[in-house]
């Protein structure tokens, strides 16, 4: 009996622990999936071949870009490719696939921030 309450008891903690940062189905002010990562919102907004990552903040306002920097992995089958991000604006950090990317693609996000934390985060 014990060992089930200690077992159910990590279960929720862990449930617990996931639910307090998950973003995934929280859209941002781009209509894009938005995603904590390196203390910041990222919202993943894909049109043709470009990728932009807005930076947000906890409101999912958006806030200054300046000192971050990123990649991305796009993942499509066994189509594999790596995108440098570049600073587009003030908010947002931009980059271009060599070709459309197609619906349904996984990207993974690693982001460093101005004081150089980074993060990783899949869309």
């Amino acid at each position: 009996m014990k060992t089930f309450l200690i077992a159910a008891a990590m279960m929720l903690w862990a449930g617990l622990a996931v639910a307090q940062h998950s973003h995934g189905s929280t859209k941002g002010p781009n209509g894009g999936a938005v995603q904590d990562v390196a203390g910041v919102h990222a919202e993943l907004v894909m049109a043709g071949n470009a990728v932009t990552i807005n930076i947000l903040d906890e409101n999912n306002k958006p806030t200054s870009a300046k000192g971050f920097s990123g990649t991305v992995l796009i993942v499509s089958g066994s189509n594999r490719e790596t995108v440098q991000l570049a600073p587009s604006g003030d908010t947002a950090l931009k980059g271009e696939a060599k070709a459309a990317i197609p619906s349904g693609a996984t990207v993974t996000l690693v982001l460093k921030n101005a004081a150089g934390k980074s993060g990783q985060v899949k869309f």
